[in-house]
């Protein structure tokens, strides 16, 4: 008898034990393989994993979308975290534009973590073409590329500062921009993606490629986020540039507890030193970005901001 004991009290240690240091897993919802926002995913999942000593475990998932995470809101549990723009969250909850006839209550359990570097607008001209602001683009050959946000977004802000069927419009994949800029086949080209942009970066040391930066007015008519990008970003780059922003944040639903969400937000900005220095565009984001979040911030997430102190709006 005291031998059955003896075995049952040591399966409960062992239980209890293992109990106690289980992981926590989470699906990570991102993009496509190829963009950088899958890269930040990879490197969030590591600095997880390290900051949290084995704690989280991070699963990512390839996306074709934001659009795509948010309605896998709908049927996904436990602890799905996912990244989109904010301003889609309340889209999805008011049944608009995208999600027009797509309502559904999941939505309104979705509750914000954290944010990660925006998808910031560059306009990058050739140092031969000699253009220093929008204006001077007109009659300038400019790749805008097809179907991202950038290509949208750049061909909204020609029609917005009376640039249409101002500028030439190259025939010429993005990803043949530098190659292109370099050769003088094009002026300039219009990209959106975390800065430093590999692509910006390349040009700028190759080239000379320089970076418009916009004017307040510029940005206030073009109803996107303004963003700074500080003197020295890019190589000859001596002074800021102002530009637009659309904010990405990571999302959870309010099936994660309160317990993981406080863990995961804790150790995403404990880690950010250190994501900065292995990654340059981490260094782009700050608590300030809370600010950009237009819906509720999950409870967990929430205590640890309370606990740093950091500013959040009244709609948090």
């Amino acid at each position: 008898m005291q031998l059955i004991r003896f075995a049952v009290s040591i399966l409960l240690f062992f239980g209890f034990f293992s109990y106690g240091i289980s992981e926590t897993r989470i699906t990570y919802k991102s993009a496509k393989s190829t963009s950088s926002y899958y890269q930040m995913a990879v490197e969030i999942a590591e600095a997880m994993k390290r900051g949290s000593n084995g704690e989280v475990i991070v699963t990512i998932e390839e996306s074709q979308g934001s659009v795509q995470n948010v309605m896998e809101a709908i049927g996904r549990t436990n602890n799905y975290v996912f990244t989109t723009p904010p301003v889609l969250i309340k889209l999805a909850r008011n049944g608009k534009a995208m999600f027009k006839d797509k309502s559904n209550p999941r939505f309104d359990e979705i509750r914000a973590l954290f944010p990660i570097p925006s998808l910031t607008m560059h306009f990058v001209m050739s140092q031969s073409s000699g253009v220093n602001s929008f204006e001077e683009m007109e009659g300038k050959t400019i790749l805008l590329g097809k179907g991202s946000f950038g290509a949208k977004e750049g061909a909204k802000y020609l029609k917005l500062f009376g640039l249409e069927g101002k500028v030439k419009l190259a025939e010429v994949e993005l990803s043949n921009a530098v190659p292109a800029l370099k050769n003088g086949q094009i002026d300039g080209f219009v990209t959106a993606g975390s800065f430093p942009a590999p692509n910006v970066i390349e040009a700028a040391a190759s080239s000379g490629a320089i970076v418009i930066s916009l004017s307040e007015d510029q940005v206030k008519a073009s109803k996107r986020t303004k963003l700074i990008i500080p003197a020295g970003t890019y190589a000859g780059q001596d002074n800021d540039i102002m530009t637009t922003s659309l904010p990405v944040i990571a999302f959870t639903t309010l099936d994660m507890n309160e317990e993981t969400a406080y863990l995961l937000t804790k150790t995403y900005w404990e880690n950010k030193k250190s994501l900065g220095e292995a990654a340059k565009w981490w260094n782009g984001v700050s608590m300030d970005m809370l600010n950009n979040i237009l819906t509720d911030i999950h409870p967990g997430a929430k205590k640890y901001y309370e606990e740093v102190g950091a500013k959040l709006e009244s709609h948090h």
